[in-house]
């Protein structure tokens, strides 16, 4: 687990998610945790970027539930688990959507029905006074 980060703006959000897209191993799921608005989106906008891939591209797939992004040698999935129940993300096959250049980052990740295979990285993202911390605990 590293220390908690504040960031007190969007950028500075966008910013922690591409330095820890620089640590990344292809394979990596990414767990994403925090209330609504909390930044989650905004931090795999930085995970875009330092994956070199274009963060301007990055939205919710809050309705889409997943979204993905290819670049030369990298493939970000996005997911978003919000809207989903238990069974119905178990239909997603998420497991499917891996391979040997992905990185996948999944919103809303406490509804996952069992933990993806390592390696794991979960980002708590929570609203402080003046902006949000971040949390990050990779397991290898």
């Amino acid at each position: 687990m590293t220390d908690p980060l504040v960031t007190r703006s969007e950028p500075e959000t966008i910013e922690a998610g591409r330095a820890l897209a620089a640590r990344l191993a292809p394979g990596t799921t990414v767990l994403l945790y925090g209330g609504l608005g909390a930044g989650k989106t905004a931090f795999v906008r930085g995970l875009a970027a330092g994956l070199g891939l274009d963060p301007e591209a990055v939205t919710s797939p809050t309705f889409t539930i997943v979204q993905e992004y290819r670049g030369p040698d990298r493939i970000l999935q996005h997911v978003d688990l919000y809207r989903l129940n238990l069974a119905e993300v178990a239909d997603l096959a998420l497991e499917d959507l891996a391979g040997p250049t992905t990185v996948m980052a999944i919103e809303w990740a406490e509804r996952l029905p069992s933990p993806p295979p390592p390696p794991i990285v979960e980002v708590t993202l929570a609203h402080v006074p003046g902006g949000r911390r971040i949390s990050i605990s990779i397991r290898p």
